[in-house]
């Protein structure tokens, strides 16, 4: 199946609703609140419904669509084969024109975070084209990723689930161990920044889930980088591609730096 054809294909659907809701009083409306429990907006919709409408057209066998607003939606006979969708990674942001946000699309033969095969993610603002192929490496715009690595310090972090009070309690825990923070408001972008050495590392304040990660922790591990939950006993990589499956996030440059942000958002 040439998933990245099917993802350029999305990319221009999505594009496409976002002309015909140019407003933010048209994006905002909110509509229901979602299976992954956040209010369902105008704009969230009409992303999820283009690319279900893209999906519903693919030949193959059958797999299990797992997304931001409908939850778990089973296509033909569908088996092992999984994708995972966040049609709007950073919908504040897009609701409101700050051209900072994307689609995220991940493909996985099995339940688990390991069994990911193919990462997608497209920046709306930027035209930046993010993907990562299992075993095989990671890319941005066709230009292999690798080559610039994260700084072996931590000079920028990027904090993503933003809310101000979040923001302000974990702040102090970081002096000391990152020198500037970047909020940005889309955790797919930022995990593919890490990933081409613009960060240094990123974390999630509030429990991500498998939608927001799915994707990029691929370009991330891809191009030997560390990842892990900060929260609870489980592994990520063993980690079910679901949306009731929750942590927060952190990843750097290396597995040090890695854990040392684990432990002082745990502190």
């Amino acid at each position: 199946m040439p998933w990245l054809d099917l993802c350029r294909e999305v990319v221009a659907d999505i594009r496409g609703e976002l002309e015909r809701l140019p407003t933010r009083e048209e994006r905002e409306k909110v509509l229901r609140r979602g299976m992954g429990g956040d209010e369902t907006t105008q704009i969230d919709e009409a992303a999820e419904q283009a690319v279900v409408r893209r999906l519903e057209r693919l030949e193959v066998p059958g797999f299990t669509l797992v997304s931001e607003e409908l939850g778990e939606r089973v296509f033909g006979g569908g088996g092992s084969l999984r994708v995972v969708l966040d049609p709007i990674d950073g919908s504040i942001n897009a609701k409101r024109g700050i051209p900072f946000f994307s689609v995220s699309l991940a493909v996985a033969d099995g339940d688990r975070m390991r069994d990911v095969f193919f990462g997608y993610v497209y920046d709306f603002g930027s035209g930046e084209e993010w993907t990562a192929r299992r075993g095989e490496g990671a890319w941005l715009n066709g230009e292999p990723l690798g080559a610039t690595k994260p700084k072996d310090e931590i000079e920028l972090l990027a904090f993503e689930a933003t809310e101000t009070a979040k923001i302000a309690e974990r702040a102090p825990s970081v002096v000391g161990l990152a020198k500037r923070l970047r909020i940005m408001g889309s955790l797919a972008l930022s995990l593919c920044h890490l990933a081409a050495g613009r960060l240094d590392a990123v974390c999630s304040l509030k429990p991500a889930r498998s939608i927001d990660v799915a994707a990029g922790q691929l370009l991330v591990r891809e191009v030997g980088l560390a990842i892990e939950f900060v929260d609870g006993e489980a592994s990520f990589l063993d980690s079910q591609l679901d949306l009731e499956s929750r942590s927060r996030i952190a990843a750097a440059g290396t597995e040090e730096l890695c854990r040392a942000l684990s432990e002082r958002l745990r502190s």
